[in-house]
């Protein structure tokens, strides 16, 4: 009984990383915010939301999984911008933003690209007012940048990343 319940409580969580690797995906992944932030600074953009830190996480954190691939970050990214940005033109009001966020969801299905923070792009796309469509363009570069550093990371962890591009 004892047995049976100490099995059960057991966690069935993957084995922690190594030291290495766990420092330095932190250094890479914060590197690659801080990227985002200077660029941001350099270009009068703002690079750095929210979904792109939680795509770096994806990225830096479990780079085999499908969401962590090229095709899924910068394609969900785009296309939850471009979905995010159109519904925005219409209207700003948060049911239009849960409208951009459920159609987003649907979009990253019919095209492959699922990418669970994009969802949450869409939503600031729609909410951040008519005319942003610069927005897209700074999704774009934002989420090539974390791909790039994802590169970075599997080079210098030799994990390798990405499982494949397209």
């Amino acid at each position: 009984m004892l047995q049976s319940l100490r099995t059960s409580l057991a966690s069935r969580a993957p084995a922690r990383l190594p030291a290495r690797i766990l420092a330095l995906a932190t250094l890479t992944a914060t590197a690659a915010l801080l990227s985002l932030v200077g660029i941001g600074l350099l270009s009068g953009t703002a690079l750095l939301i929210p979904p792109m830190a939680a795509s770096m996480a994806l990225i830096a954190g479990a780079p085999a999984l499908p969401l962590s691939q090229p095709r899924h970050v910068i394609g969900g990214q785009v296309i939850s911008a471009i979905i995010g940005v159109s519904v925005g033109l219409i209207s700003n009001s948060p049911w239009a933003a849960a409208v951009a966020g459920g159609v987003s969801i649907g979009a990253m299905l019919l095209t492959r690209t699922s990418h669970s923070p994009a969802a949450a792009t869409a939503v600031i796309g729609a909410t951040i007012g008519n005319g942003q469509l610069g927005f897209i363009g700074c999704v774009v570069a934002a989420s090539i940048v974390l791909v790039i550093f994802g590169r970075v990371q599997s080079i210098l962890t030799r994990i390798p990343y990405p499982s494949y591009w397209w």
